[in-house]
């Protein structure tokens, strides 16, 4: 996200879409492909060579054998054939094949194929690595005979170390086989592409330094309740085994959802299109089954999709536009050819009314089908999503900036009418996108923050506490609360620390970005450059204007999930919630699988496979400036779950961790994960003590029994 106040934090569209719509993957994806084979038949200069042969025989996954496996796109652009065994590719005039997997593992040694090709050919193949998420540099690796090895009847054997062929362990997605010379149009042979794991019985190298720190926990101090349903993540994907307590459904296609006929509008995600959509009865059925909390988001922009075809600015009608989408020719981005806005026309064009009738009548059959099955689908409604960005995600309906007027009266009359329809559910707003939807109006930014003449209109004061003491007033007055919880978007805006971006000094800004949640001492290092304090700045503003509130953070996600980095962070995050002591937050979307991040949220709700988690009570610790210590504890106080981080990226750490007003420990087991290691493993912990030694860049589970 590029520091700037009028562009949306979030995922870039195609990889919303990914996540949400499988209709629109299938578009994003082939739209990428002509980039793609622009870049593969593109020469590159050839990566440094590390020609030694994998330390094991692992496979950690197969691509290609016999046949193209699970999981696995064929994005091939020369001519070729995948159904008869080994794949037959064509490489002439720069040909080549892409593979390409979402969900690659991260966990890689190297690269492991079989090839056969005329003699005549010479040293003619490269490979390369990317990922669709950026434009990061991947090395291209030139297949030399110091990388092959002779089979017989024509087939070599290569190996390319992954080190050489993604030396920053970046996020990757694909992977590319082409000529990077002339050849001719004879068929190219491949198969047995596999990915080789690490020998899991191969010691990391002993870091370089190491520090010495004490650590401790306080049993003594009174510490508080953890909320349980801050390990909440957004709607989609399979997110179970990763142990969340709660489950939200949102996003900006939920601010055109038309329940009635299961469509939406994308908004400016692509194209402004109605597309159709989920049913809505399946997220509110899976959530019900697994037992999580549901926060579920309401449209309040007062338009809903009418069908699953139009598009808010058609060619036919408002005449040729910068981009269109090649699906549908019709759709254009809403920008003249020279990338001017056009006025849209009437909502109409895509969009049906949606009153606050309209959405007490969503609830009230919501609550039939609750009825039917005995139990509770939602917990809490969400009104709308940054609702401040809708004159650009959803200019075509709302192409003006919200004023604070605007944003209270949509509250209230929406609000009063949930209420009306569902007097036990919790409503939370105003889901605002970052800093400046905290502070100032859309109508304010359009004539910029200095002039800022809609807070001047009010009083100078900032939206949210205004918002705040406005709904407290009519609180007041009516008797009917119609805001329960407090609830806003939190992204890091320093640069490329919400991205795939793993460089060093991008990595260690993304861990010292999670200071932003609490530290009143931390300026944040973007265009922001003050102190944020975000939880205990929600809380304040409750406390000063509507007493009562709880807290959430509906959207958050530090970036680099793919990188050790990424992981720390969202364990950084995890941490903070439960010493913090905020009431709800949700992932925004997943933690990719095996990734980082993933471990990282495993940390804490599975550690061991079996459902071990951090505990219900917050203790008290003291933290070294390299090393974060969250302890939690049961009922008991028989039971405690600690969790360390080494943020220390080459250098381990030996920590020395006293219980402090603790009974003496019965046992304790250890479980670590480090940007080697391929999930939580268990290591042996001396008995009655939790001293350790932390290597660099990891996370570290303490399951600890007291006498």
């Amino acid at each position: 996200m590029a520091p700037t106040q009028s562009l949306s934090p979030r995922a870039p569209a195609w990889a919303l879409l990914v996540l949400a719509c499988f209709l629109l993957d299938c578009r994003r994806l082939k739209a990428q492909v002509q980039k793609l084979r622009h870049r593969a038949t593109t020469p590159a200069a050839a990566a440094a060579t590390t020609t030694q042969r994998p330390s094991s025989d692992l496979v950690s996954t197969t691509i290609y054998d016999g046949g193209l496996k699970p999981g696995w796109q064929d994005w091939g652009w020369g001519n070729h054939d995948l159904l008869h065994g080994a794949a037959s590719i064509e490489l002439s005039n720069y040909g080549g094949w892409i593979l390409w997997n979402p969900h690659l593992a991260s966990d890689v040694e190297g690269l492991l194929f079989r090839m056969k090709a005329p003699a005549s050919f010479g040293n003619f193949l490269q490979v390369k690595l990317a990922f669709q998420k950026n434009d990061a540099p991947y090395p291209a690796v030139d297949i030399g005979p110091e990388r092959t090895k002779k089979l017989g009847d024509g087939w070599v054997e290569i190996y390319v170390a992954w080190v050489d062929l993604n030396p920053s362990r970046l996020p990757v997605d694909q992977l590319t086989l082409h000529a990077r010379t002339p050849v001719g149009s004879d068929r190219v042979l491949f198969d047995k592409i596999v990915l080789t794991a690490p020998d899991p019985k191969a010691k990391p190298p002993a870091p370089a330094k190491t520090n010495k720190v004490t650590l401790s926990v306080d049993c003594r101090a009174p510490g508080h309740p953890i909320s349980p349903y801050v390990y909440g993540v957004a709607s989609g994907g399979d997110p179970w085994d990763a142990g969340p307590t709660a489950r939200r459904g949102g996003g900006n296609r939920a601010s055109r959802y038309n329940y009635q006929i299961l469509a939406t509008n994308v908004g400016k995600d692509w194209f402004f299109e109605n597309v159709n959509d989920v049913n809505y009865r399946d997220f509110l059925d899976e959530n019900r089954k697994h037992g999580v909390f549901t926060a579920f988001t309401l449209p309040m922009i007062g338009w809903v999709a009418k069908d699953g075809s139009s598009s808010g600015f058609p060619v036919s009608k408002l005449g040729e536009q910068q981009a269109t989408d090649s699906y549908r020719p019709d759709a254009g981005n809403g920008n003249d050819k020279d990338g001017k806005p056009l006025r849209p026309g009437p909502p109409t064009q895509t969009s049906v009314p949606a009153d606050p009738e309209f959405i007490r009548k969503w609830v009230e059959v919501i609550n039939a089908d609750d009825r039917k099955t005995g139990g509770r689908s939602v917990q809490m409604y969400i009104l709308d999503n940054e609702p401040n960005l809708w004159n650009g995600n959803h200019r075509d309906v709302h192409p003006e900036g919200l004023s604070y007027d605007e944003l209270l009266d949509r509250t209230l009359r929406y609000g009063a009418a949930i209420r009306a329809a569902d007097p036990q559910a919790l409503i939370a707003g105003p889901a605002e996108w970052g800093w400046t939807g905290y502070h100032y109006s859309a109508k304010d930014m359009e004539s910029g923050h200095v002039l800022r003449p809609d807070r001047r209109a009010h009083g100078d004061i900032p939206l949210i506490p205004w918002y705040l003491g406005e709904l407290r007033k009519r609180h007041q007055a009516t008797g009917t609360r119609l805001l329960d919880v407090l609830d806003v978007h939190f992204y890091p805006q320093g640069s490329n620390v919400y991205s795939p971006a793993a460089d060093g000094p991008t990595a260690a800004l993304r861990i010292r970005s999670t200071r932003a949640l609490w530290d009143p001492t931390y300026t944040d290092e973007s265009w922001i450059n003050e102190p944020v304090r975000l939880i205990p700045r929600l809380k304040e503003w409750s406390l000063q204007n509507y007493p009562g509130l709880k807290v959430s953070i509906g959207e958050y996600n530090f970036g680099g999930e793919q990188h050790m980095s990424g992981g720390l962070a969202q364990a950084e995050a995890l941490g903070r919630f439960g010493t913090e002591g905020l009431d709800y937050a949700f992932y925004w979307t997943l933690p990719p699988k095996n990734s980082p991040a993933y471990w990282a949220f495993r940390a804490f709700r599975n550690f061991d496979g079996q459902g071990g988690h951090f505990l219900e009570h917050s203790l008290d610790t003291k933290m070294a400036p390299t090393v974060s210590l969250f302890a939690s504890r049961d009922a008991g106080a028989k039971h405690l779950v600690l969790v360390a981080l080494n943020l220390e990226p080459d250098t381990g750490t030996q920590a020395a961790i006293q219980l402090s007003g603790c009974a003496p420990v019965a046992s304790a087991k250890r479980y670590v994960y480090t940007a080697r290691s391929q999930g939580l493993t268990t290591e042996s912990q001396p008995s009655g003590s939790l001293d350790s030694d932390l290597p660099p860049y990891s996370i570290t589970v303490f399951d600890v029994a007291l006498k």
